[in-house]
């Protein structure tokens, strides 16, 4: 149909038929009717869609803050296993350790109280001794002045050669009697000294046994010759590695004599070093050194010299252990461990002692905090990590990105609160 602006054209038989207006008002009216139906059905769709798409997006927004609730909530809970786990395993370790000290501080009380049994009991017969010189110094005073007594009576009584002769025999009665009140006084106080040798022998060897319970630790029997402590060093395996000879004095003054007299017990004893504790040192040694191939040092000073002493030793038996059947190792070795080199390398291993013990306590305390802080900031790290993942999945969509199984929920325990999936 050619539709033009006052005919129209028949399809059929193509005779042109002219407009009215009342064709045209009807015509002009359906259309209006029809286009004014699809506008609305139009309308109609088109705020349906605005609808669906707005409850889809509510929808997409209770997702997100459903996985955002989700993976909150398990990284609370992991971070509490994580704390529980830590807490767990720094109490066993903290109890591991305490039952060590609590051990350790048992034996040495258990150490002490022998040890101060022992001094008790070495003082009361000191006191004992005493007491005894003491008595015997008053009755052989008491004699004395009766037999000064006696002999002024008889003097008196008689001047005759014979007297005299019965007073110079009681004069040398009274000098013979002195000497031995002499004698007895330098007995009691040998014996005091010796007391006090034999209380500062058995702390020394009490230290010893307590640090290096491998080593046998043997006292030598009094009037034996061969120092006063012998140190079989042990590894833990139960290696000989040697033996240590010890020495203990506590004397007011140095004796030169001690250090040689030693090196010939440490040949009697067949020992491989030696080693004198003492009060007082040589003028030219400070806490520790060697005198006449001999080692010496201060009270303060002789577990650490004994710890690297021991050191040499088993590093020395190792090196003999490895080395078997080749000659002139045994002589280079005497000779190493009485070169200077050798006496160099323990004191500087002494040394080294003393400051570990001081670094140990500084690391443990830097390391607690360290600890702290890094607990801390490994949280933080989680938490942000967790949010990050969650808001670029939440833009790019749940099933864009690969799932992280550490901030996923264990499959099959969706969240009671979970809403369900939008469709489509």
């Amino acid at each position: 149909m050619n539709l033009s602006a006052n005919t129209i054209t028949c399809p059929k038989c193509k005779a042109e038929i002219p407009l009215t207006d009342a064709v045209t008002h009807g015509i002009r009216a359906q259309l209006e009717q029809e286009f004014a139906a699809r506008q609305r059905k139009l309308q109609e769709a088109v705020e349906a869609r605005e609808a669906a798409l707005a409850e889809r997006q509510k929808q997409i927004a209770r997702a997100e803050k459903a996985i955002e609730q989700q993976v909150a909530d398990k990284l609370t809970l992991e971070r509490k296993a994580l704390q529980a786990e830590a807490r767990e395993q720094a109490k066993r370790d903290l109890t591991v350790e305490l039952q060590d000290l609590r051990s350790q501080l048992t034996d040495r009380q258990q150490k002490l109280a022998d040890a101060q049994k022992t001094e008790l009991e070495l003082r009361k017969q000191q006191r004992q001794v005493e007491e005894k010189a003491q008595a015997l110094e008053l009755e052989v005073a008491r004699k004395l002045d009766a037999e000064r007594e006696a002999i002024r009576k008889q003097a008196a009584e008689t001047a005759t050669e014979a007297e005299r002769l019965k007073l110079a025999e009681k004069e040398k009665v009274i000098s013979d009697l002195q000497l031995q009140i002499t004698a007895l006084k330098q007995k009691a106080e040998q014996g005091s000294m010796q007391l006090q040798g034999e209380v500062l022998e058995l702390d020394l060897e009490s230290q010893l046994a307590g640090a290096f319970p491998y080593d046998a630790i043997e006292p030598v029997s009094k009037g034996v010759r061969g120092g006063d402590i012998h140190q079989r060093v042990h590894t833990n395996t139960g290696h000989d590695c040697g033996m240590i000879l010890w020495e203990a004095k506590r004397t007011k003054n140095w004796s030169g004599n001690w250090a040689s007299k030693l090196k010939e017990d440490q040949r009697a004893a067949k020992a491989e070093l030696a080693v004198i504790v003492s009060q007082v040192l040589p003028p030219e040694l400070k806490h520790f050194g060697q005198v006449d191939g001999v080692w010496v040092c201060d009270f303060l000073s002789a577990l650490p010299l004994a710890a690297a002493l021991r050191h040499g030793l088993v590093t020395a038996a190792m090196a003999r252990l490895a080395e078997t059947g080749k000659a002139g190792k045994t002589e280079e070795l005497y000779a190493y461990l009485c070169s200077v080199e050798f006496r160099q390398h323990i004191e500087a291993v002494v040394e080294a002692f003393a400051a570990m013990q001081q670094d140990l306590q500084k690391e443990k305390r830097a390391m607690e905090k360290a600890w702290a802080a890094r607990e801390k900031q490994l949280g933080r790290a989680l938490q942000h990590t967790a949010q990050l993942y969650g808001g670029i999945q939440g833009i790019a969509g749940q099933t864009a990105l690969p799932e992280i199984k550490a901030l996923e929920l264990p499959a099959g325990e969706p969240p009671s609160d979970a809403p369900e999936a939008p469709v489509p």
